[in-house]
């Protein structure tokens, strides 16, 4: 059995199951000794192990093969999945560089050797040097479901010791903790997967710390019938899909946080698939999409060496959690293979950006002492109402972005978990941290070199605000030129000054080239998107319906077309009907995303590139629509265009295209042609006077704007970075 001429008798021990729902390519001869990493890329190893696999050429039986780590022998890690293939999990890695071989052993020789690097599994890998302070809560993770907490940290990097739970859905609809997982509760109820296996829904939750992270991960698995979890024996229950759930939100860090997206979902559960959060990886508790992905990056190493490959990883959540998606797969493609992003925004900056605008308006209009209507204030702000800007408490959006730049105590992004005595205040503690979206960042943007607070890429000088609204002839002169010249902007602490706001060159450097600003391009273009929303833009809410038309046009800036992006727009979901609507629509987008990628999975045939991949395998039923107040789905766009009417921001409304991604205008000259109504000398005087510099000019780029530099950057030390790869 072990020779070359006795290889089929190998596949009478194969497993086919497992190979099967992993996708592996059928066995075909390899002229070559070849090494490949299936749990992660070579140079992005953590914690000390890794799921390698090994093909071997049709003249080396399998049993001649011998697999050296770093010199030793490590053969016996391996086993064969097919004809010529054998795979196996590799531990000791040492931190730093390790050499992986393989060859035959009968010879001796080395014909195949990649270098791997291995990370601690606290990290950090590729997001630069940990975040200071930074203050442990495992202590407040609550354990959903089971009850209690993950318990006290047990060392400074936050993390506890890896615990397993099971919990089950019962005939009430709900789940409930199975304490001990090998009784059958009476009111246990079973489900049946997507690809029609009839199960017990018990549910495996494991709980532990990554990238100094609390991470879940939820996969049905009963373990009085299913077998021991591997990579290479899964339970029953799995479909091979993986559900990555990313949260909403978006603050400065300097915390573990107290919660994930969440794994417990019976949407995907019930359906088969597995599902995997992180604390870090929703925006509400850090903002840094550098950390969120490096941390799903190492979560999925983890659960691929634990659980075995999925066929594909699908990327879900809504708001800061569109964000994530948006920004993982443009950045750092690979990581999710298709991405769902709800209440969609193409990124940070371009959420809270415009809403800055907002303070400074309503601050403007409100000292005014011209008359204003609320239509008028409405076409200057964008928004599809006045109240975004001007809300109180949990609703007043556009002070709360001002958090995101505002690094003091009092008004800041700060969490209440950090003492405030580790804070900055330019006062009593100017070294402290700085709770503000590019101070969170500081590895990506780098520091200003005076003060040492991170560089800022937020900039309004030449911005013409109301300037829409002034040539369609809603707002008078005399308003345009009251509100531009009572606008002013922010400071370095986020202060209201009479001057605009400045931006760092350095700043909007790397805003551009490290795709902060998600530019469309990257991994956008091979992967399939599904955009979809409930429509709020009547109500005090930033989860406007032009967030998804700016990705759009992004996309199209960039690759040529937008196939690869579909847009689903729900009705309001604030009331019981729209609620409903709105979970029926999720869903949809999940079972579509699922044939999506099954279509991709499934297709041998050669592309040009991924786009054309992605594009040809798109379902035909898959096409921009919406659904009406009763749930019936619209496929005619002006019918949908009627019923969810499109707005803009204030940046939109100043003149700026859709792509709203220009940080910083270039200028131009005031000039009296450019304005479709006639000023008077005095009143052009004034004009000039407010914009002395000259005013935006979005015939051109902005200012540093550039295509990213690269995709997989890693960021050794504030404001430098380079290619992993």
């Amino acid at each position: 059995m072990n020779t070359t001429g006795n290889r089929d008798k190998w596949l009478l021990f194969v497993a086919f199951a497992f190979v099967a729902a992993l996708s592996l390519p059928a066995a075909a001869q390899s002229t070559q000794f070849e090494i490949t990493l299936l749990s992660s890329r070579t140079y992005a190893v953590t914690g000390g192990d890794t799921l390698a696999q090994v093909r071997v050429p049709a003249s080396t039986p399998l049993s001649d093969v011998l697999v050296r780590l770093n010199g030793q022998d490590v053969t016996s890690a391996f086993r064969a999945v097919d004809a010529f293939t054998l795979q196996g999990l590799v531990t000791g890695l040492r931190a730093g560089a390790n050499a992986l071989a393989a060859g035959p052993r009968s010879t001796g020789q080395i014909l195949a050797k990649i270098l791997i690097t291995n990370h601690p599994i606290t990290g950090p890998v590729f997001s630069g040097p940990h975040e200071t302070p930074f203050i442990c809560q495992t202590q407040n993770f609550a354990l959903p479901i089971t009850g209690g907490t993950a318990g006290p940290a047990i060392d400074a990097d936050c993390s506890i010791a890896t615990r397993v739970d099971y919990v089950y859905m019962s005939s009430s609809g709900t789940y409930k903790p199975l304490v001990n997982p090998l009784l059958r509760p009476s009111d246990l109820v079973q489900t049946t997967t997507n690809d029609g296996r009839v199960v017990n829904y018990i549910v495996r939750v494991e709980t532990g710390t990554i990238n100094r992270a609390i991470y879940q991960i939820a996969i049905l698995h009963d373990p009085v019938t299913d077998s021991a979890i591997t990579p290479w024996t899964h339970p029953v229950g799995w479909n091979a899909r993986l559900v990555y759930d990313f949260g909403g939100g978006c603050a400065a860090g300097y915390r573990q946080g107290t919660s994930t997206g969440g794994v417990l979902t019976d949407l995907w559960l019930s359906k088969g698939f597995a599902a995997a959060a992180s604390s870090l990886n929703v925006f509400g508790t850090n903002c840094d999409d550098v950390i969120s992905a490096e941390t799903a990056m190492m979560v999925k190493e983890h659960f691929i060496e634990q659980y075995g490959v999925p066929r594909y990883t699908i990327g879900w959540g809504t708001s800061g959690g569109s964000m994530q998606q948006h920004l993982l797969t443009h950045n750092y493609p690979g990581i999710l293979d298709g991405i769902t992003p709800g209440r969609s925004f193409p990124d940070a900056l371009t959420f809270f950006t415009p809403i800055t605008d907002c303070a400074l308006l309503a601050r403007a209009i409100g000292t005014s002492t011209l008359p204003w209507t609320l239509d008028q204030k409405i076409a200057v702000g964008g928004w599809g109402n006045w109240d975004f800007c001007i809300g109180t408490g949990s609703s007043d959006w556009a002070v709360l972005s001002l958090a995101l730049i505002r690094p003091t105590a009092q008004v800041s992004a700060c969490n209440a978990t950090i003492p405030s005595a580790l804070l900055y205040d330019p006062v009593t503690n100017p070294g402290g941290a700085r709770c503000t979206f590019f101070d969170n960042a500081v590895n990506v943007f780098g520091r200003n070199a005076s003060t040492g607070f991170a560089l800022r890429a937020i900039d309004s000088v030449g911005i013409q605000y109301g300037l829409q609204a002034l040539n369609s002839g809603q707002i008078s002169v005399e308003q345009f030129l009251d509100v531009n010249a009572r606008a002013g902007g922010y400071d370095v602490d986020g202060n209201f000054i009479s001057g605009r706001t400045l931006a760092d060159d350095g700043g909007l450097q790397k805003a551009y080239q490290t795709g902060r600003l998600d530019s469309g391009d990257g991994g956008l273009a091979s992967v399939p998107i599904i955009d979809y929303r409930p429509y709020r833009d009547f109500v005090s809410d930033p989860h406007d319906s032009v967030r998804s038309r700016i990705m759009r046009a992004r996309l199209i800036a960039a690759n040529g077309d937008a196939a690869n992006q579909v847009i689903l727009v729900s009705p309001y979901d604030g009331n019981t009907n729209g609620a409903a609507i709105f979970a029926f629509l999720q869903s949809e987008v999940l079972r579509l995303m699922d044939q999506w990628l099954a279509n991709m999975s499934g297709d041998a045939a050669s592309f040009a590139n991924l786009h054309q991949k992605v594009v040809r395998d798109k379902p035909s039923e898959l096409v921009d629509a919406c659904y009406d107040a009763t749930g019936n789905k619209v496929t005619d766009l002006g019918i949908c265009q009627g019923l969810y009417p499109p707005h803009g921001n204030p940046r939109i409304a100043a003149g700026e295209p859709l792509r709203n991604d220009v940080l910083k205008c270039q200028l131009k000259p005031v000039a009296a042609a450019d304005y479709a109504v006639s000023l008077n000398t005095s009143q052009f005087m004034r004009l000039q006077a407010i914009f002395p510099d000259g005013v935006c000019d979005y015939s051109k780029p902005g200012i540093e704007q550039q295509p990213v530099a690269g995709t997989w950057l890693g960021y050794p030390t504030p404001g430098t970075f380079f290619h992993l790869q």
